[in-house]
């Protein structure tokens, strides 16, 4: 018996009561393929699709699924040629079908925790587009919001600002400083404690160490 994988099943199956108890969809998937095949399964005929930057999104080949399907007019910000081209992109997810992003953290209670620097993608995922499908490795469970808010701040982010090349102080010293510099990622925390629209809000949970 693989232990862990047991542990994520049975974590899981907490998690996605408290998300269903809180009109979110919770979903338990074992292997990161299973969930890209199950989130296409949620998108509608010929569907417009945004997506926030995620590293989980693309190491689950999800994007790769996106761009490769004819059907699919994904708003690409990679697109652009410039910054308000850029954020033209970003608006226009508002009025997407179906947004796909990952999540910083979740707790067992099923309450989700963002923390987000331009402000587009926690924008995607309180209002705008019609659905929201969050794909999130099982490493990003955590016992609570603080704990959440916590680990976004000194797991996920200074290796966040690393790849992006930011300017911030854990970028250099890997630890948060709660820092208000130039390059500051964590400029919006947002705690999703119930969605206002039963089923808007998916959550995909993957057997897997998936993003920061």
């Amino acid at each position: 018996m693989d232990i862990l994988k047991t542990h994520y099943e049975k974590l899981a199956a907490t998690v996605i009561s408290g998300l269903n108890k809180r009109q979110m969809d919770g979903y338990y998937l074992k292997t990161a393929k299973e969930a890209v095949e199950l989130a296409l399964t949620f998108l509608p005929d010929h569907p417009t699709v945004g997506f926030g930057g995620s590293m989980t999104l693309v190491q689950t080949g999800l994007l790769d699924a996106l761009k490769a399907d004819p059907s699919v007019k994904l708003l690409d910000r990679e697109t652009a040629q410039t910054a308000a081209e850029k954020e033209e992109i970003y608006r226009r997810h508002l009025l997407a079908d179906t947004y796909f992003m990952s999540s910083n953290a979740i707790t067992t209670d099923g309450e989700i925790i963002n923390i987000d620097g331009f402000g587009n993608r926690v924008a995607a995922l309180i209002f705008g587009p019609k659905e929201v499908v969050i794909l999130a490795g099982m490493n990003k469970i955590v016992p609570s919001v603080e704990e959440g808010v916590n680990r976004v701040r000194n797991t996920a982010t200074p290796p966040n600002c690393m790849r992006l090349n930011k300017q911030t102080p854990c970028a250099s010293t890997g630890i948060c400083s709660g820092c208000l510099s130039a390059g500051c990622i964590c400029n919006q925390i947002v705690v999703t404690r119930r969605s206002g629209q039963k089923g808007r809000i998916k959550v995909l949970l993957i057997g897997e160490h998936l993003g920061f």
